[in-house]
């Protein structure tokens, strides 16, 4: 149904590199960023994925002509390097403290905002941390951007999960998670709904699971723990992943369909991926035998990204590209933020 874009990706040797290649904008960026106007904000960028996003943003106006729009990141930036690589890119860092109203009140006006803000570990030893990472924090964002549009970052796994055998979670079906940290992100779904419907605000959830960078991610773990000889657990027996560049760009483009009420997107790979088998293959290709524990549960948090296909065709890196840059990343000791995903988790608990 939908044809893949022609290979591209060219496997990174160092950070440097590898930034480069998650913050290169696609057609679509370029396209998304041409209709729309005016300057855009990324509030919570100092993550895993805003300074890339971010970089993306800045380097598809440059690349319009579109020089004089300026491109904001917002975020605590604790990390002094963090904030001077992002100011060397074009970037305008705004140090904020997003709990603070006053705060989120006194920053910028702009019509496009994508909010990338939220907590998810330590959430079992501080839950009330998260809930009001999750929940009070958007309060705060959209009472300040009820003019704007936003595209809220969100996660696939505000669904419960779903047999092993049948279809993945479509944007319409009921939210009904386990587990408090997915509670949580229902709830920030629900403080941007309530805004919205007061507001008249344009709002679209981008439920994104799994991003994967070289640094972090579902590919990560396993790959790790297949070339350390350590166990792969496959209790959660199948998952759904896209390149962090890939979702940077849908991100972006998902501007272009905030609505009122707001919209839910599913944002990741169309192909549902055998953890498994995700195990053996990287055993090909670091030359060692997977361990295996556990079974696979009847059960799993899987989605279907139909929709994110319709609007913006399938994304430009292929799980196998992916899988043989990790594997190479792996094997030259390339840098990790040593973040993982516990996507092996079925009960909600991270």
């Amino acid at each position: 149904m939908w044809s893949r874009p022609p290979v591209r990706m060219q496997q990174p040797t160092n950070t440097t590199e590898l930034e480069d290649l998650l913050s290169l904008p696609t057609s679509g960026v370029r396209e998304a960023l041409r209709a729309l106007e005016g300057d855009v904000a990324i509030l919570g960028a100092g993550g895993k994925m805003g300074p890339t996003l971010a970089r993306m943003v800045r380097r598809g106006l440059d690349e319009l002509g579109q020089h004089e729009r300026k491109v904001f990141a917002v975020s605590r930036f604790s990390d002094a390097k963090s904030r001077a690589e992002l100011e060397g890119h074009g970037v305008i860092v705004i140090p904020c403290d997003l709990l603070e109203r006053a705060a989120v009140q006194s920053l910028p006006e702009v019509p496009n905002v994508i909010f990338m803000a939220g907590q998810k570990f330590g959430t079992t030893e501080a839950p009330e941390l998260t809930w009001v990472m999750n929940t009070l924090v958007p309060a705060n964002v959209a009472e300040r951007y009820a003019r704007s549009r936003i595209v809220v970052f969100s996660t696939g796994c505000v669904y419960p999960l779903v047999p092993l055998s049948g279809p993945g979670s479509r944007e319409e079906d009921a939210l009904n998670p386990p587990g408090e940290y997915a509670a949580t992100c229902v709830g920030r779904e629900r403080v941007f709904t309530h805004y919205a419907k007061q507001h008249g605000t344009r709002v679209l959830f981008f439920r994104l699971c799994y991003a994967n960078d070289l640094r972090y991610g579902v590919l990560l773990d396993v790959a790790r723990k297949v070339a350390s000889g350590q166990p792969v657990d496959v209790s959660m027996g199948a998952v759904h992943v896209i390149w962090q560049g890939d979702a940077n760009a849908r991100a972006i483009q998902s501007l272009a369909y905030t609505s009122n009420p707001p919209l839910a997107l599913n944002a990741t790979g169309l192909e549902r991926v055998s953890v498994r088998w995700l195990a053996g293959r990287f055993g090909e290709l670091l030359g060692k035998e997977p361990i295996i524990s556990r079974t696979e549960g009847e059960r799993a948090w899987l989605w279907d990204a139909s929709r994110s296909y319709e609007w913006f065709g399938p994304p430009e890196v292929s799980l196998e590209e992916m899988m043989q840059a990790t594997a190479q990343w792996l094997r030259q000791g390339g840098a990790t933020i040593n973040k993982p995903t516990h996507f092996e988790a079925t009960d909600g608990k991270f």
